[in-house]
């Protein structure tokens, strides 16, 4: 971990990035923004699949989350957008197809996702969750986070069965894939171990500790263990930024320090602390988010170094950070963290947007095309403003 004078410097520039934001939109601007945006965004809806066209597999399940997020935050409104109908229809249609996906980095270190859909079957068996599970680890977080912020929206699946059961299933699938450096492997058809796969691996134990009381015992304890070999892995590197994975001697392999890396960590945290009652954890989470918002922005502004072509998987980094950075604020409140959510979302309905409501990569513009994920990452960061504005 960083010396504490280091984070204290970190956190002195950080106030000096975020502290300039002139807050002149209402909440209720925000909330029109957003709904605006995600009248938007179902225009990718595929009913059938119940996948967003333009986008990936791990994506959609990203998608899901930003729409149950903001279901969670102003119910009545996600009634009249049929946001719980459209959980529920994602839940039955998205399981009946078969993902085969293939996975590799390319030149600059950024993960490349390629999916092939075949559909398999026009009737579920009782559980038909297989197809929320493949062969990557971190595809199947996301669809675990997904489904655990839809049961908190209240919404249930197919034959009314609980999205947290499902979620549960996956959680058990995630933990067979143990990794000879500790945590767990990326994929199950290879050894390396990535940053991602082991902070969603932790988020999802840490939630399910706060959702199954009568397992909390076991979630608790798996994300307590998956926390302290996190933080002793050396993933964390000096500058207090989270890298991409271990190399095959189990050392930080120095790769990207991409957004959503500090971003799952954040919601990890604060999840954990939860269960744990450990408030020293959501200092450890503010001292990364406060590292990332000192690396990783460009004029105050989020940025990923692949802008503004960063494909269909890092198109969806950005707005993964602001989510669990918008979960960190709401559980230990920070001006500063707050002046940058609403700066971002300001940025973006400002200059990341055409004239059909869509949103693109980069967020303090200019506006250059948009896909389901380009649109629903930048979401995040408009769903988070309507919750702490």
């Amino acid at each position: 971990m960083v010396s504490s004078s280091l984070v204290g410097g970190l956190a002195a520039r950080a106030v000096f990035y975020m502290s300039s934001h002139n807050i002149l939109k209402s909440p209720e601007a925000y909330n029109n923004n957003t709904v605006a945006a995600i009248n938007t965004l179902q225009t990718w809806y595929n009913q059938g699949t119940g996948l967003w066209d333009t986008t990936g597999w791990w994506n959609s399940a990203n998608v899901l989350t930003v729409l149950a997020d903001y279901a969670v935050e102003n119910p009545e409104s996600a009634a009249s957008l049929n946001i719980p109908s459209v959980i529920q229809n994602t839940y039955d249609q998205a399981q009946k197809t078969t993902i085969q996906a293939i996975k590799a980095f390319n030149s600059a270190g950024l993960p490349i996702s390629t999916y092939l859909r075949v559909p398999i079957r026009s009737k579920l068996s009782k559980r038909g969750f297989d197809n929320f599970l493949n062969d990557y680890y971190d595809d199947e977080g996301w669809w675990a986070l997904a489904l655990i912020r839809s049961h908190d929206v209240g919404a249930y699946g197919l034959e009314n069965q609980k999205y947290l059961e499902a979620a549960m299933e996956i959680f058990e699938d995630m933990k067979g894939g143990a990794s000879k450096c500790g945590g767990i492997y990326w994929s199950k058809v290879g050894t390396y171990t990535n940053a991602i796969a082991n902070e969603l691996y932790l988020k999802v134990a840490a939630s399910l500790a706060n959702r199954v009381p009568g397992r909390k015992d076991y979630y608790l304890d798996i994300a307590k263990k998956e926390w302290a070999w996190f933080k002793s892995s050396g993933i964390i590197n000096k500058d207090h930024l989270i890298n991409d994975g271990l190399d095959e001697d189990c050392k930080n392999n120095g790769m990207k320090t991409w957004t959503y890396n500090q971003g799952v960590i954040l919601g990890a945290l604060v999840e954990l602390s939860k269960a744990s009652g450990d408030a020293s954890l959501l200092t450890e989470a503010s001292s990364i988010a406060t590292a990332a918002i000192v690396h990783l922005t460009k004029d105050g502004i989020l940025y990923e170094g692949c802008e503004p072509d960063c494909g269909a998987d890092g198109a969806q980094f950005k707005g993964v950070f602001m989510r669990n950075l918008c979960a960190l604020q709401q559980a230990a409140p920070q001006e500063p963290f707050k002046s940058f959510l609403l700066k971002n979302a300001d940025a973006i309905w400002a200059k990341d947007r055409n004239s059909k409501n869509e949103l693109g990569p980069t967020w303090n513009g200019p506006f250059s095309t948009a896909s389901a994920g380009t649109h629903s990452s930048a979401m995040d960061a408009l769903v988070a403003a309507v919750a702490v504005a």
